[in-house]
């Protein structure tokens, strides 16, 4: 079975920085994972020696199949997205990769 990895790529202002750490923990990665659209998911702080303006973090979402992704994008994401953009309007920068997963070693 095919996998793809949705990632979230998100600058965040440090001035709602810590706040936006906790909402995404307690608040939405678990609404995401609600959907059952997703295996699982991983929360990283992309590490880099140019920062510029905030802090950047990789959310990545692991699915079995496009059809789950499709189903999230259709049915999920447009809602969480502005939940998102609602709390946090001016204060990030965000874009969306999807990678298909070849090989597990």
């Amino acid at each position: 079975m095919e996998k793809i990895i949705y990632n979230v790529t998100v600058n965040i202002d440090h001035d709602v920085h810590d706040d936006w750490v906790s909402w995404m923990k307690e608040v939405h990665i678990p609404d995401v994972m609600a959907t059952k659209c997703f295996l699982e998911s991983r929360f990283c702080n992309v590490l880099s020696d140019h920062e510029q303006g905030g802090v950047t973090y990789s959310i990545q979402y692991l699915a079995a199949s496009e059809a789950d992704l499709n189903r999230y994008q259709k049915e999920f994401a447009p809602k969480l997205q502005q939940e998102h953009t609602a709390k946090y309007n001016g204060k990030f920068a965000a874009f969306r990769t999807l990678l298909k997963m070849v090989d597990q070693f």
